[in-house]
């Protein structure tokens, strides 16, 4: 739990007496002047995404969008507020399209594994960055890291379903699974970029050393074509 200053208790009432008063007459002309939730939010994960959680504070917010202070208590009770918010839009991004991948529609298990590599070429579905940062914050949070370990539970057992769903025993889909996602996690943790030309043709070699079987060249075109690589 963050520690909150004695100081900023004064500034959060009077903040809360406002967001109550405006709830009950809101007035828009103040809209600009404070800016909105999702623009301190988005301001709060660029921050950490560049900085780290340390550089996320409401004062060097309040300047990077050239805002009051005060004005960030209107959407959020304090900091410990913001920061419970971007960890639920780090969970609702990367865990949420694992999940969603992991169970789209596929005729083959090849074909379910290229929806779930989706997420490793896709930042508007699973962000690396994003997942860098938070897992580097949880190198300094207990309750941080108690949200990775929950959130790697769930993305290995929607990996692990989807491999049972094609007719892998269990204790195999397990395996395979926590092959496919490590090897992710591992991209991630070493910060390795690749370019398109190099990344791509290895694609259908992960398929079959993580399926053991080949994807199908219409699985593979469909796959490149919806990631513009030819």
């Amino acid at each position: 739990m963050v520690v909150q200053s004695e100081e900023a208790e004064p500034v959060r009432k009077a903040a809360r007496t406002r967001r109550t008063e405006a709830a009950a007459k809101p007035d828009s002309r103040d809209g600009a002047n404070r800016g909105s939730r999702e623009l301190w939010l988005d301001a709060a994960c660029e921050l950490l995404l560049d900085q780290g959680v340390a550089a996320v504070m409401i004062q060097p917010l309040s300047k990077r969008l050239k805002l009051s202070r005060t004005s960030f208590y209107w959407f959020f009770e304090d900091r410990e507020e913001l920061l419970d918010a971007v960890l639920e839009r780090w969970r609702d991004r990367n865990t949420g399209s694992i999940r969603e991948r992991s169970s789209a529609y596929a005729e083959t298990i090849g074909e379910a594994t290229l929806n779930l590599f989706d997420c490793w070429l896709d930042p508007e579905l699973f962000d690396t960055r994003f997942e860098f940062a938070v897992r580097s914050w949880a190198l300094q949070s207990e309750e941080v890291a108690a949200e990775i370990k929950a959130a790697d539970q769930q993305r290995l057992e929607a990996i692990t379903a989807m491999f049972t769903r094609f007719g892998y025993p269990l204790a195999e889909a397990d395996a395979r699974a926590r092959t496919v996602y490590l090897t992710q996690i591992g991209y991630i943790s070493m910060q390795t970029v690749e370019a398109p030309e190099v990344r791509m043709p290895r694609v259908a070699h992960y398929v079959e050393i993580f399926t053991g079987k080949p994807a199908q060249p219409r699985e593979l075109a469909r796959f490149f074509a919806r990631h513009h690589y030819s």
